[in-house]
């Protein structure tokens, strides 16, 4: 069998990257792929090692959490090598829905296997997402949780985060523009998703797939943040939008505008503010997963 190699990126700064890094190597090593691992500084340096070495390297696996993986979306589209994700970062949705276990020999077996799965990619004022981009209370929450908190917490700074930013929000009003037509809330949150979990494992809505072509948009129409609380086990299953108070629309695009300038997070990163134009980009990226996803 033909040795493959592996443009190996690793995010050192991470929970648990350093640790990773070593081990990564190792294992791609026992299953026959030799890694060329580049250190990254910074998440904006990421697409552009992909582009410099990926006329050298077979495929690109990527060490880190959804942030990470974001931020390699461009030069995985430029390059059109396919990603091995090795997911050790704090929530790993994307893995999660392409059902690649947070264990690293797992994922590095995932990769050896070589069945590949292409998959839509979500964009927002042009800026690439795998999972999902935000406004309103989730926003908020990725501007509160820092590296730090992650690195001392782990999953727990979700929840420590969470319970601060909803003593924060505050409802904002927005026009939403789809397909289906026009509609004017007053929302907590405006959330676009690409993949199926988000947020730890929360889903985006019960029926969504990474490769339907489709994005899901909800709309938290409540005027008491505290009420999300009723809705904890809807977000883990996807079923928020049986609720009155959430919007639940599925569509190809969708533009929102709102009276003051909202932060946009993508896959936990403040990329953009309103208005805002979501779009789908079809089978834009090639990754590794499991032959049965």
């Amino acid at each position: 069998m033909t040795r493959r190699s592996a443009l190996l990126i690793v995010n050192t700064k991470s929970r648990s990257g350093k640790a990773s890094l070593q081990s990564a190597i190792e294992m791609l090593g026992a299953h026959g792929i030799a890694p060329v691992h580049r250190e990254c500084g910074t998440r904006e340096q990421l697409s552009a090692l992909i582009r410099e070495h990926g006329g050298e390297v077979d495929l690109v696996a990527v060490a880190g959490g959804d942030g990470t993986m974001n931020a390699a979306a461009e030069g995985l589209m430029a390059t059109g090598l396919p990603l091995g994700i090795l997911p050790t970062g704090t929530a790993n949705d994307l893995a999660r829905t392409l059902g690649i276990e947070a264990d690293l020999e797992a994922a590095v077996k995932v990769i050896a296997a070589g069945h590949t799965r292409r998959i839509d990619l979500g964009l927002v004022n042009g800026h690439p997402f795998f999972n999902v981009a935000s406004m309103g209370l989730s926003a908020e929450l990725a501007s509160m949780l820092t590296r730090d908190i992650k690195r001392r917490f782990g999953k727990l700074g979700y929840a420590v985060t969470a319970v601060r930013a909803l003593a924060r929000a505050r409802p904002f009003r927005a026009v939403i523009a789809s397909e289906e037509g026009t509609a004017r809330v007053l929302t907590l949150q405006i959330a676009v998703g690409n993949g199926r979990y988000y947020g730890g494992g929360n889903a985006v809505e019960k029926t969504a797939t990474i490769d339907d072509q489709r994005l899901d948009l909800y709309s938290l129409e409540f005027r008491r943040a505290w009420k999300l609380a009723l809705l904890a086990r809807s977000f883990r299953y996807g079923e928020q939008g049986a609720w009155d108070e959430v919007r639940a629309i599925r569509a190809r695009e969708f533009e929102v505008t709102t009276r003051r300038r909202k932060a946009i997070n993508a896959d936990g990163e403040i990329v953009t503010h309103t208005p805002a134009r979501f779009t789908i980009r079809p089978s834009a990226v090639t990754v590794f997963a499991p032959s049965g996803e």
